[in-house]
């Protein structure tokens, strides 16, 4: 034992040493889409097959996120636009606030 008072070996905390978690994360990443080709290769007797099914999902993933691209700035525009109508109306109704407010009571009562 030490004279530092740090106590026992088993009892002190080991330093961690090793890469970051999202380098684990990438190699695990990398380890299953190995496997999903080793898989597809064995199914299709070929790795150019597998390799050709994988290329396809990625194509159709591709075009699903550049047909959502394409079509984003004509949403926004159209909901700036619904926004702006909303932000007039709630302004003329502030406008025509305590006056209309005591006619509806009015009215109603």
């Amino acid at each position: 034992m030490t004279d530092d008072g740090a106590g026992p070996v088993w009892a002190q905390k080991r330093r961690r040493s090793g890469s970051p978690p999202v380098v684990g994360f990438l190699v695990g990443l990398l380890a299953l889409f190995g496997t999903l080709v080793l898989v597809l290769s064995v199914m299709d007797r070929s790795v150019a097959e597998a390799g050709a099914r994988v290329d396809g999902w990625i194509g159709k993933g591709l075009e699903m996120v550049g047909g959502a691209t394409e079509k984003a700035p004509e949403a926004a525009e159209k909901a700036a636009d619904e926004a702006g109508q909303a932000a007039e109306k709630s302004g003329e109704a502030v406008e025509a606030g305590p006056a209309a407010a005591a006619t509806g009571m009015k009215k109603a009562g």
